[in-house]
């Protein structure tokens, strides 16, 4: 019986990272471990054809390891596409740090981290994510020039949340174009899922605008505090995904479009900050086409932070960084209109246009 056991645990642990269903062809798993410090750290380098793999580094309490993987697994992919999307000459990456951030985040653990990404010779390049902020990329800038989103007193660019709102608000106004057509969004009900830093900058764009805000999150505390600075409603109700609002805004963690809200979902646009929103790309995508609502792809729509960061490389300021940011409503409706013309879904639409162009990248490599 014991036997049997131990043969099941082995059957279980192969391939522990090419057998992942979220494994997609990554060049580089890199796993960073420091007992002094604690850190238990992973990289994914999912395709640098367009250029290093720049992608943030998220500190999160996973439930364990695998779950840490995958989230990288798919962060990593979904930074790809993003960058080829938004015509920037990056690959995709990502990194996570398994810990509650609140409680075991220290100085030496997010140094000792940047010791880890130097290691690559500028690869992977490190960013700003949940669970970390701008000071800890200027202390990953004390021990690699390999990171980007450090502080503006320091030639930075700072914290990218704005400008990631900026986007996922452009890109919103554009499906609200698509699908009610106009893009103006005072007087509808849009509801935000998430009110960390990119989720109460686009609170604050839409009450301006004079948008009907309903808000939810995890953290009451927070919750009470944005609903009190910009007037939003906190929203009470049981059926979240069912609410009677036009728009869905989903800014907190991914996968909240899954088996069991996809069906429910009364909003007629979802456009939102949270990456990989699709628990299943190719199921989850079909069905929304099939109901008619109008799904912005996340990885586009969201890559304003992106924009903004790759300046310190590309070498242009804030204001082209807003520039290029406010044209992912240019580049939304396209999508929309290709899906549309093909009879696919917004996310293969978005799929196919950023492939050809790490396609075409690979083509001038081979000449």
């Amino acid at each position: 019986m014991i036997a049997e056991v131990v043969r099941a645990n082995e059957l279980a642990k192969v391939d522990p990272v090419f057998g992942q269903p979220s494994f997609n062809d990554h060049e580089q798993v890199v796993f960073c471990h420091d007992k002094d410090t604690g850190l238990k750290a992973i990289i994914g380098i999912h395709n640098t054809v367009l250029g290093p793999a720049l992608g943030g580094t998220r500190m999160w309490k996973y439930a364990n390891e695998w779950e840490a993987l995958n989230d990288v697994l798919r962060l990593s992919r979904g930074m790809t596409y993003k960058s080829a999307i938004s015509g920037l000459n990056l690959g995709g990456g990502k990194a996570v740090i398994i810990g509650n951030a609140a409680a075991d985040k220290t100085p030496e653990l997010i140094t000792r981290f940047g010791q880890f990404v130097d290691t690559l010779s500028g690869k992977y390049i490190t960013a700003e994510d949940v669970g970390t902020t701008t000071p800890d990329m200027d202390l990953i800038r004390d021990v690699t020039p390999h990171v980007t989103g450090i502080s503006e007193s320091r030639g930075g660019s700072g914290n990218p949340s704005p400008v990631t709102a900026y986007g996922v608000y452009m890109g919103m106004k554009a499906a609200a174009k698509y699908q009610f057509g106009t893009d103006v969004l005072a007087g509808k009900k849009v509801l935000v899922q998430g009110t960390g830093h990119v989720g109460e900058t686009l609170i604050s764009h839409l009450t301006k605008e004079g948008a009907e805000v309903f808000i939810t999150d995890i953290n009451q505390d927070r919750l009470d505090a944005v609903s009190a600075k910009y007037g939003a409603t906190i929203f009470t109700g049981e059926d979240l995904y069912g609410a009677n609002v036009d728009i869905y805004a989903p800014c907190a963690l991914g996968a909240t479009i899954n088996d069991a809200t996809v069906n429910i979902i009364n909003a007629k646009v979802i456009a939102g900050a949270a990456n990989n929103q699709l628990a299943v790309e190719g199921i989850h995508g079909k069905i929304l086409q099939e109901r008619g609502i109008a799904y912005a792809p996340d990885f586009l729509i969201n890559a304003g932070g992106i924009i903004n960061v790759y300046g310190e490389i590309a070498g242009y300021g804030k204001e082209e960084a807003l520039r290029r940011t406010e044209n992912i409503y240019n580049t939304t409706l396209e999508i929309f209109h290709e899906a549309e013309t093909h009879n696919i879904t917004t996310h293969q639409a978005a799929m196919q246009i950023a492939q050809r162009r790490i396609d075409d990248r690979k083509k001038e490599f081979a000449k």
